[in-house]
């Protein structure tokens, strides 16, 4: 047996405890991580200096930064996320559907836990407690492995956690954390079958398409954002720029925020000067088209960067003849995320909510909403953007699977 398949061994004999135990047990799980993480809160900041001091080093940019830093509030937002997921409804045995057949019969659909769950992911210490309560509370056992760039905090993150677990008198490898961060360590985790009943990467294009192209474990693809905003003619200009800004400057290194504008030609001339305004003021890069560029200063677009996923203080710009334009526009750069579009127009809305095939489609709000705690589902595993199994922010029911109980009296066929 190689690592992961030691792991995954592990991770097997201690989900089925968990696979059984009631939803008031996983609770008090999650109520002691929550504990044993503001508890630890000083070594996990100590460690996550160390993966920072390092990230800085090494030369990686602030908005990445930002994405792997821990302080006190932070960390306080993930224990309470811990409580938050505790409260909500456990997805394990509701029954889908049922009903009794002809001959007596009964068939009931009920919810499960999926098994082992291993997820890849990059620079995000956040996603370790996220992905490892979810798991949990939907009965599954997780196998982490994380980037090298948060490799210290990830340890000190799943080390409280397996504390908390072991306090309750559960199986402490219902998590493991995957300590080393090679390519060999991740290729072990694609191709552990039998061990891994589905793996979640999270992260870039590349490490998404890497484990896509190389896994035959069953893989949940949560996918890059080149999200887009559409401001229709008929928009509320004052609206419209608040809306841009939002998705695109509250947080640019997520996979939810807006990467590129598309602007009808009726009010390109309008909308433009006060986003360029507003975007110089936030050292927001503007890449646009040939009219972009009449209308302000702006570098010139290339069909690259349409299709970039920036993570960065840049944006793309495209002045477009009306919503047929921006949704054939969406339509060949979108990697299928979260579009949305600003307008008053009642028409336009709809047809653009029909026509644009993303995981979520908005109408006059930012972006940034695409989130499982926005959506009311508690702290979520990624954002799927495949068709299959799951769609859009991956909560609890996303984890579960299915199976059917029959009970008889005697039937035979």
């Amino acid at each position: 047996m190689n690592l992961i398949e030691k792991m995954g061994a592990s991770a097997k004999i201690a989900s089925k405890s968990l696979a059984v135990a009631s939803s008031a047990k996983k609770d008090e799980i999650l109520r002691a991580i929550s504990a044993q993480l503001r508890e630890d809160s000083d070594a996990i900041i100590r460690a996550n200096a160390a993966d920072v001091s390092n990230a800085r080093a090494n030369g990686i940019a602030e908005s990445m930064i930002d994405r792997l830093l821990l302080d006190e509030k932070r960390i306080g937002a993930i224990a309470d996320a811990c409580i938050n997921v505790s409260n909500l409804p456990d997805p394990v045995g509701e029954v889908i559907s049922g009903g009794e057949r002809p001959n007596g019969i009964k068939i009931t659909k009920v919810r499960v836990p999926i098994g082992v769950i291993g997820i890849i992911y990059e620079s995000r210490p956040n996603v370790t407690v996220d992905a490892a309560i979810l798991c949990l509370k939907s009965g599954n056992a997780v196998i982490l492995r994380g980037g090298k760039e948060a490799i210290e905090s990830n340890k000190a993150l799943a080390c409280s956690m397996r504390k908390a677990v072991e306090k309750t008198g559960f199986d402490k490898n219902v998590i493991q954390l995957v300590e080393d961060t090679s390519r060999d360590i991740a290729t072990q985790m694609m191709k552990a079958n039998g061990f891994i009943d589905v793996l979640i990467p999270r992260g870039g294009a590349g490490l998404i398409r890497s484990v896509i192209q190389n896994a035959t474990v069953p893989v949940i693809e949560t996918g890059t954002g080149n999200c887009h905003i559409f401001v229709d003619e008929s928009a509320d200009v004052e609206m419209a720029v608040r809306i841009v800004d939002n998705a695109k400057t509250q947080r640019p290194s997520v996979c939810n925020a807006a990467e590129s504008c598309l602007v009808h030609e009726k009010i390109a001339k309008e909308f433009l000067p006060k986003l360029a305004k507003l975007f110089e003021e936030k050292k927001v890069e503007i890449r646009g088209c040939d009219k972009t560029r009449e209308i302000i200063s702006a570098k010139a677009a290339t069909d690259e960067d349409y299709a970039t996923e920036f993570l960065d203080y840049i944006i793309s710009v495209k002045v477009v003849g009306g919503v047929d334009e921006a949704i054939d526009h969406i339509s060949k750069y979108s990697t299928g995320h979260s579009e949305s579009i600003v307008t008053s127009s009642y028409e336009n809305a709809e047809k653009f909510k029909k026509s644009v095939d993303s995981a979520a489609v908005y109408v006059n709000c930012s972006t940034r909403f695409t989130d499982g705690e926005e959506f009311g589902l508690g702290a979520e595993i990624g954002i799927s953007t495949q068709k299959l199994h799951a769609r859009g922010p991956m909560g609890l029911r996303e984890l579960t699977s299915q199976k059917y109980t029959i009970d008889g009296t005697g039937q035979i066929r």
